[in-house]
């Protein structure tokens, strides 16, 4: 393969503001998705996400169904966790963001979720990239633990490819040799992506970084360096997660990093992602 692949119908998209799910942030807010990485109760997700929803942040993000690397860990609630969700959109009108992991549930989740996720574990799965295509709802690509920036670019072109423009490109962190953290947080993509194409580009601090502590700070870099929003795991009660309570921030740290995320980030203009 060449170093750059030719032809890529995700490059060349005009810039404009982000607009996922017909409700749009204003032109100069970056989009801030926040939430706990599982949903593991109603209660529990009714509660954070009406600290989402006071933080000002853009959306609810909460997984319904988990991929997990051990298969006796919690692989979350499944079609009730969407149930969950559904609620959570009526109640505070906050975006959903949520991961769909294979074809079988896809249109469950798009039927609830304003922005269906693709994972960095389906990053190379084809045939659900092409049918996130056909969902009808904006997808969130997560860059591979390994991938290129080429293989990201031609991983959203099989959703393009399939009648879908509305993709947001989402860096989490690479694995290196680094052992200070759960991955290395790749900035300089944010960079060569927003050159290469007009996609919103993301960051997931919670993820690269795995300690709370480094949330924060990563974040005001992504929005630094130009990223067109963040990630982020946010819970309460973090000791009683079932799913990565220690990169979980607090609500207070959430108020906190939506100031600092809009006033590092809302200068510059966003990449479109247009409904």
């Amino acid at each position: 393969m060449s170093a750059r692949p030719e032809r890529l119908r995700v490059e060349g998209i005009a810039p404009g503001s982000v607009r996922v799910g017909g409700r749009a942030p204003a032109s100069s807010d970056p989009l801030i998705l926040a939430g706990p990485c599982a949903i593991e109760s109603e209660e529990q997700a009714l509660r954070i996400a009406r600290r989402v929803a006071a933080s000002g942040a853009t959306g609810f993000r909460g997984g319904a169904f988990k991929p997990r690397t051990s298969p006796y860990d919690f692989q979350g609630l499944g079609e009730e966790g969407l149930a969950i969700l559904a609620r959570v959109r009526r109640e505070t009108g906050l975006l959903i963001c949520t991961e769909a992991l294979d074809g079988e549930h896809l249109d469950a989740v798009a039927r609830v979720a304003d922005v269906v996720q693709i994972g960095s574990r389906n990053m190379d799965n084809p045939s659900l990239l092409a049918r996130a295509g056909r969902c009808g709802r904006p997808v969130l690509l997560k860059r591979g633990f390994a991938a290129t920036l080429d293989e990201l670019l031609l991983a959203a072109e099989y959703v393009v490819a399939n009648g879908n423009p509305r993709v947001l490109l989402c860096e989490r962190g690479i694995r290196t040799f680094c052992d200070h953290s759960r991955a290395t947080l790749d900035l300089h993509a944010v960079l060569r992506l927003r050159a290469r194409t007009g996609l919103p580009v993301l960051v997931d601090p919670s993820h690269a970084a795995g300690l709370r502590a480094d949330v924060l700070p990563l974040a005001r870099a992504a929005a630094a360096v130009g990223a067109d929003g963040v990630l982020v795991e946010v819970h309460d009660r973090p000791e009683e997660a079932l799913c990565d309570g220690p990169q979980a921030i607090s609500p207070d740290e959430l108020d906190q990093l939506v100031g600092d995320v809009r006033a590092l980030g809302g200068a510059r203009p966003l990449g479109r992602c247009a409904s």
